[in-house]
């Protein structure tokens, strides 16, 4: 055999993922990325941008936004390349603006050959940033989509508004699933006096995933997003019903993945000094394999994305995410949450 169809050989297997010896297997890569504060240069008199325009503190300007485009549309193309050999078939973000920036990515050079489309909602968050889902059209097809407000009140009954959870149900090379992408309250105030809200965003989050399993009890839903808690807490445990242990699921807890990640020291974030995996990707009972069955996409592996480039090598943040923005700055980085990503293969 001549060399270069050696190559090509060896490179088809490869993207296949032989996982057994004498069966191949498709794999699709789907991801979330907290891309801090993706804004652009215009000012919305509606919303709290003020910091990220021509004459803001942040000293933000056309040249640092396309060079913020540049940068997270560059991580992107390269989350699940290695082993999927292409990026992400659907990727959810959050800390987007509105839906030019999105279109600003999706063309960007590192994106145009991939035909990303984008499904986006206005959020009624007073800093003016949304959650979003990309996908790749020649993988995903959605099929319907739908917000859901998360309504928080002051306890002197003034509203607080945050980011809208985003439900898209498609079909996944033929197959239909759910995603659902949060950016749930911050914890600003700290974590005792803000779980309330994270616990409200919880609560809606379930209601969407009871809504569905009352139409298909056996559907296959992912919930992503920047959850604003660690895998192990209340929110996430009592509020989702979620665990770490893979084996002896039940239908009614969703498995998370980054919960043993989180154990065993991994993160997705620094904050407060302190390490966090606040970006995770949890899933339903039928997302998971218990039987050796790949006959329909399932869970095969999570993982942090987080390549050198991606770290800051010096400073205060040093080993932290790579941030954007520093004291009022462009420092030049990426953002300040890793991306996180899951495998799912299918008998091919």
């Amino acid at each position: 055999m001549k060399p270069f169809l050696s190559l090509l050989l060896f490179l088809f297997i490869n993207s296949q993922v032989p996982y057994c010896q004498n069966t191949k297997y498709k794999i699709r890569t789907i991801a979330f990325y907290n891309v801090e504060n993706l804004f652009d240069t215009i000012n919305n008199p509606e919303t709290f941008d003020d910091d990220f325009t021509e004459n803001g503190k942040n000293n933000y300007n056309s040249k640092t936004y396309k060079d913020k485009i540049d940068k997270i549309s560059y991580v992107i193309s390269q989350i699940g390349f290695d082993k999927a050999n292409t990026s992400p078939a659907i990727i959810g973000l959050a800390e987007v603006e509105n839906r030019g920036v999105l279109e600003d990515l999706i063309n960007s050079k590192h994106l145009k050959n991939k035909n990303y489309q984008i499904v986006h909602f206005d959020s009624p968050d007073q800093r003016g940033i949304d959650v979003a889902l990309l996908y790749q059209e020649k993988y995903f097809i959605p099929i319907d989509y739908e917000k859901y407000e998360v309504k928080l009140w002051q306890e002197t009954g003034e509203r607080i508004y945050t980011r809208d959870i985003l439900l898209v149900s498609g079909l996944l090379d033929n197959e239909q699933i759910y995603i659902i992408v949060n950016h749930w309250p911050s914890r600003r105030g700290g974590q005792a006096k803000s779980n309330p809200k994270r616990a409200k965003a919880a609560y809606v989050t379930q209601e969407i995933i009871e809504s569905i399993r009352f139409e298909n009890e056996n559907a296959k839903i992912f919930i992503m997003g920047d959850f604003n808690d660690d895998p192990i807490d209340k929110s996430l445990k009592k509020g989702l019903i979620s665990t770490g242990k893979y084996a002896g699921l039940t239908r009614e807890a969703l498995y998370n993945p980054m919960e043993k990640m989180y154990k065993d020291g991994l993160n997705s974030l620094g904050y407060r000094d302190g390490l966090n995996l606040f970006d995770q990707i949890l899933m339903t009972h039928d997302c998971v394999v218990l039987d050796n069955n790949y006959s329909s996409f399932k869970f095969y592996k999570a993982g942090i994305f987080n390549p050198q480039y991606l770290i800051a090598q010096k400073g205060r943040y040093k080993g932290y995410p790579s941030r954007s923005f520093q004291n009022n700055m462009y420092t030049g980085g990426y953002s300040d949450h890793f991306p996180v990503y899951i495998y799912l293969i299918k008998e091919n």
